[in-house]
């Protein structure tokens, strides 16, 4: 008699249709009845096959990678990401205003903690645990990752429940380093936010440290320019 065996089904790293969350399925579904050109779905990661840095932010914006389905794209939290990246060699443009402007990503990756942008930009403990499938099969398929740069608590705490490590044990602070594991540090940042960006509670040139670390770590070169500021 042969016995059944119910097999652990993981997701894929990204689900167009995913709704999973039914506050977020419901808030995109009346998304796209007010703005019906706005990808308004799950927003996929975007950069390098084969990044060495994964930058993890919080989630999609409305009217920034919720219109344009590419992170940060569009949104007043690319603006200091993009030139930050440019800077440092690893994207070929930099400024991102629309997902097919041509920009491209050398060695980085940039995901979301959560995929679906979520109403008032604040996504609840449950749908971060539940869309936290996803940036754990991301992470499984990314074996060339060295770095993972968390912008802001939510994505730290998002990075540590993929990896299955204990929050307690990982403080969250700007420009922090934390030894996860032999492959992989995680490096702190507060987000880009248009909020910290405008009340100066993270700077240019806070954000371009962190950056320019993030790169000695994934043992890529830091350009000169990126040590350099263009403006405070």
């Amino acid at each position: 008699m042969t016995e059944a065996r119910t097999a652990t089904v993981r997701p894929a790293p990204y689900d167009a249709s995913c709704t999973r969350c039914p506050r977020l399925a419901g808030f995109l579904e009346e998304t796209r009845a007010r703005h019906p050109l706005y990808w308004a779905r799950p927003v996929p990661s975007f950069g390098a096959e084969r990044p060495r840095i994964l930058i993890v932010g919080l989630a999609p914006g409305m009217h920034g990678a919720n219109r344009t389905a590419r992170p940060f794209t569009g949104d007043h939290a690319g603006i200091l990401l993009y030139q930050s990246l440019f800077d440092a060699g690893l994207a070929s443009a930099a400024v991102s205003v629309s997902a097919d402007d041509g920009l491209k990503l050398r060695n980085v990756r940039i995901a979301n903690a959560v995929k679906c942008v979520p109403p008032q930009n604040k996504p609840l403990p449950a749908e971060i645990r539940c869309c936290n499938a996803y940036l754990a099969a991301e992470l499984r398929g990314l074996a060339g990752v060295r770095v993972l740069l968390a912008l802001g608590r939510v994505a730290h705490e998002a990075v540590l429940l993929a990896q299955n490590l204990p929050r307690g044990r990982y403080a969250f602070a700007h420009a922090a380093e934390h030894r996860l594991s032999a492959a992989h540090v995680m490096l702190d940042s507060y987000h880009c936010s248009r909020y910290n960006t405008q009340t100066r509670r993270l700077t240019t040139p806070m954000f371009r440290a962190v950056l320019a670390r993030a790169c000695e770590l994934a043992q890529l070169p830091v350009p000169e320019g990126l040590r350099l500021t263009h403006g405070s």
